[in-house]
């Protein structure tokens, strides 16, 4: 396909030039055509040439305020080209026409030599038609939550120019950035290169916005680089399959200021309602519709796939492969299942125990359970649930919540606390100061792997029978058990399945489940106990009278059991 065999009636001023330099500089970075021109199909030719769409107002020397939209995003399933057409319009950005240069009066022309480039293509513009320039010094930043993700363009991008006319114009494509001309430059950002964030950048292509979340730390991240776009007069395009709407993502926040906004462009072919994925022949028409224009597309492999993921998360099948903005895989735990796991039991004085901690201190509950560590048995200490009809400037009581935690290290041998310090680090370091660092720890629930993996061991020991629970007079506990879904992660487990955490069913529902977090915390550090062989250790039941100076609220504990990252389970060394 080419933009030439396309057909599209264009009734709006646009940098026409950028879709025709796309195809002559671009080519295809695999597969069996690897290597050769890169065509636009339609939604690629559309979105390109919607991008530099040009207000009429529009006069040289203008940035961004010389164009239509401020941003765009693009959502669409798996293998629907997403990432080469990233690739390609990350050239364009770097070394093309992707700025305005005024409006010709015939007879410009683009030249390639007047660029560096010695490929020979020169474009003739038509009297009227909006002419084109490249940025000074351009600095790009191709952003996903993940290595992984981010690579998905990058890795189809650096194959775009060493196997094409822009390898003699870019001679160097790095593991990490590639070095543009004019001190130009294209970096790879991440979560965990945000050192990287704040500067002044002219393009960011942001690549799976839909999970880029609160919990992933990449709303931060995307205001922030939007910030630095403003700066710069740049802008940035998202490209993502649908989102879950329980996770309030960028990519959802992004959809929902379009309805009001006129200043942001978006693809989304929606299916319609009326198809149920859930039967095989409408899913199949959805699949015809949202793959439109796709021609690499197989069919049938398209159908395989979604049709074995829909048994076991039919909610991630519909957003990967039909395109829709559906909520994940619903409810996280199986609440007869649950139930029928309560015991009486009395934990006896001095026992070994561990304690989980999660929750806020205005609107979601702060809850504390703790957990006998021999018998499995899980208790809340403490939960505590804004009240209805809270005053203005409301706080949870946590002298009560201290109180209960004291009194737990009064009573039993508390082999480690952990407890997530987002929203109640003073709480925390108080402890850790009454307590000692080797005994209270801090553990973040908003790093995917460690939490995915905590999640699933917590789920595990459910579904074998080696948790029970005893509940508080108003059954708390459980309520936050059945309050909380499952939000899929970006990480995978050894089957190459996503795995997920746990969630409220949407960011401001009244349904609380800080408790089963906490719970999950609690859990943990019971396996850590057993792995450190002190489940059956008497610890003392009280802390030093003056802890000693070595306990800093920054101890990195040991973490040669657990798989799942930086201080997700320390191996405690107390005697």
């Amino acid at each position: 396909m080419a933009l030439d065999d396309l057909g599209l009636e264009l009734d709006f001023p646009t940098l026409i030039v950028a879709g025709y330099w796309v195809e002559r500089h671009a080519v295809v970075p695999d597969g069996v055509l690897r290597g050769e021109p890169f065509g636009l199909v339609r939604w690629q030719a559309e979105g390109l040439l919607s991008w530099y769409r040009l207000k009429p107002t529009a006069v040289v020397g203008q940035l961004a305020p010389a164009f239509f939209y401020r941003r765009s995003q693009v959502v669409l399933p798996q293998k629907a080209g997403k990432a080469p057409y990233s690739a390609a319009h990350i050239c364009n950005e770097a070394v093309g026409p992707a700025l305005f240069a005024g409006w010709a009066k015939g007879g410009e022309t683009w030249d390639c030599r007047d660029h560096g480039c010695g490929c020979g293509w020169v474009y003739e513009y038509q009297p009227g038609e909006a002419m084109g320039r490249s940025w000074p010094t351009p600095l790009i930043q191709v952003t996903a939550f993940s290595d992984t993700q981010a690579h998905n363009v990058y890795d189809a991008l650096k194959p775009m120019i060493d196997e094409g006319p822009l390898a003699a114009l870019i001679p160097h494509t790095g593991e990490e950035f590639i070095r543009l001309p004019n001190d130009g430059r294209i970096d790879v950002v991440t979560s965990s290169h945000r050192s990287r964030l704040g500067q002044r950048v002219t393009f960011v292509p942001q690549d799976e916005t839909g999970v880029w979340t609160h919990a992933a730390g990449m709303i931060k991240v995307a205001e922030t680089q939007r910030r630095g776009l403003a700066g710069m007069g740049g802008r940035a395009e998202e490209t993502t399959n649908a989102w879950d709407p329980n996770e309030d993502s960028v990519a959802q926040r992004t959809a929902l200021a379009a309805k009001t906004s006129g200043d942001i462009f978006r693809i989304h072919p929606l299916p319609a309602r009326s198809l149920s994925y859930r039967n095989k022949a409408e899913r199949r028409k959805i699949h015809r519709y949202v793959y439109d224009g796709c021609p690499w597309v197989d069919p049938d492999a398209i159908e395989a796939e979604a049709a074995e993921l829909i048994t076991v998360d039919p909610g991630q099948a519909e957003r990967f492969f039909g395109n829709r903005p559906v909520a994940g895989m619903g409810a996280a735990f199986d609440i007869g299942v649950w139930e029928a796991l309560a015991r009486k039991v009395k934990v006896e004085r001095h026992a070994t125990v561990v304690i989980g901690v999660d929750g806020a201190r205005h609107d979601d509950a702060l809850a504390v359970v703790a957990c006998d560590v021999k018998s499995g048995h899980l208790w809340p200490l403490v939960i505590v649930e804004r009240p209805e009809n809270a005053p203005e400037g409301y706080e949870h009581d946590q002298a009560r919540v201290d109180g209960a935690v004291s009194e737990a290290f009064e009573r039993f041998s508390v082999w480690r606390l952990y407890a997530d310090p987002q929203h109640i680090a003073p709480l925390i370091e108080s402890w850790s100061n009454r307590y000692g660092s080797k005994r209270v720890i801090e553990w973040a629930t908003y790093r995917p792997r460690a939490i995915a993996f905590a999640v699933r061991r917590f789920e595990e020991g459910i579904a074998a029978g080696d948790v029970s629970y005893s509940d508080d007079e108003a059954g708390r506990l459980t309520k936050h058990i059945a309050n909380s879904y499952r939000q899929t992660l970006t990480v995978r487990d050894d089957k190459e399945a996503f795995m997920h955490t746990l969630s409220k069913e949407a960011p401001r529902s009244p349904n609380k489940m800080d408790a089963a977090m906490a719970a999950v915390l609690a859990w943990e550090a019971r396996g850590d106990a057993i792995a450190a062989g002190v489940s059956l250790v008497d610890l003392p039941a009280r802390p030093p009278a003056k802890p000693p100076d070595l306990y800093r609220s920054d101890h990195a504990p040991d973490l040669s059991r657990s798989p799942v990252g930086v201080g997700a389970g320390p191996m405690g060394d107390m005697q």
